[in-house]
């Protein structure tokens, strides 16, 4: 069995130039170590900000359609309105105009009844006056049908 002492076959010595070598070799190790995780954070962080600004993107498309949808059917209501207000308008002249005619008509008729009545009091009048004059004929006629006595 070898000595296993200092200097001894069994023990390996270590010198400083060889701790060095080890000791740059675990630094450089490390430092790979740093870099990897690093460039795998980046990454992530990239791929994290291409996530949110897709997201952003969507939610931004998305409020514009909902807010173009809104838009569309307030632009088809009042193209509505429009319409109807102009139907509108057409009804209301031609139900003036109508108005207008009847009360044409109601004047006509108001005029046309007072004529009949303005006939009525004339018709009366000359009843009355043919009825005095038949009376008073009346008289006179009978009056010559009896005898005269002097």
């Amino acid at each position: 069995k070898a000595p296993q002492g200092r200097g001894g076959a069994g023990h390996v010595r270590v010198t400083r130039r060889s701790r060095s070598r080890v000791a740059a070799a675990m630094l450089s190790r490390l430092l790979k170590e740093h870099q990897a995780r690093q460039s795998e954070r980046r990454e992530l962080q990239e791929r994290r900000r291409r996530d949110a600004i897709a997201a952003a993107t969507r939610l931004t498309e998305a409020l514009v359609d909902h807010l173009n949808v809104g838009v569309a059917q307030a632009y088809v209501n009042q193209r509505k309105l429009d319409h109807e207000v102009k139907t509108l308008q057409v009804q209301a002249a031609q139900f003036a105009k109508q108005t207008g005619q009847w009360i044409t008509m109601v004047e006509n008729f108001n005029q046309a009844l007072k004529e009949i009545g303005d006939v009525e009091n004339w018709a009366r009048s000359i009843e009355m006056d043919m009825r005095t004059i038949a009376t008073a004929l009346e008289y006179v006629y009978k009056g010559q049908l009896q005898p005269q006595c002097s």
